[in-house]
């Protein structure tokens, strides 16, 4: 019942930014938790970054300091702000809505390389 699709990802040098966005259908967004995650090709996917319908953000290690996650309610919208990108951030991002049910996006790559 709820859609979900991501936006924003590319192609970037080293140290280079990108703002990544998620929006999800429905009436009932301000009260789902959102999660980000990244997968590489032959790996798990991992953990990047989630927030509560609380407004209460979380990172993971690798990522505290340079990436920010946000949400606007009014446009059903969480984003990821990705600062100081470096090769290892290299990956499809995907954004997960938890509540009432589980919902996956398709996927955002994003690239970073000299």
């Amino acid at each position: 019942q709820v859609q979900v699709v991501e936006s924003g990802g590319g192609s970037v040098q080293p140290g280079g930014s990108l703002r990544l966005s998620c929006v999800a259908s429905g009436s009932q967004f301000s009260t789902y938790d959102i999660v980000w995650w990244r997968q590489t090709p032959g790996s798990r996917r991992e953990w990047v970054a989630s927030i509560t319908s609380e407004l209460i953000p979380n990172y993971h290690n690798s990522v505290r300091g340079r990436f920010t996650i946000s949400r606007d309610n009014a446009k059903n919208t969480v984003f990821l702000q990705m600062d100081g990108l470096q090769p290892e951030d290299t990956a499809v991002y995907y954004c997960h809505v938890t509540g009432g049910g589980s919902y996956w996006g398709q996927g955002t790559q994003v690239t970073v390389s000299s």
